[in-house]
């Protein structure tokens, strides 16, 4: 009975790692799907709505 718990945390981690995993790669993929021009305008508004909320 005490492996049989091992087992199934030993699997519950590999799990977690894959999905994690999954979760990176996807975001990867949707950062890179961004044209530079499209990067530096969302950096100039981000950055315009930084300077805007300081006191």
């Amino acid at each position: 009975m005490q492996s049989n718990w091992w087992k199934v945390l030993g699997l519950a981690s590999v799990a977690s790692v894959v999905a994690t995993g999954a979760v990176i790669a996807r975001n990867e993929r949707q950062r890179r799907a961004y044209s530079p021009d499209e990067i530096r305008e969302r950096l100039h508004e981000r950055h315009a709505r930084a300077q805007q909320s300081r006191p």
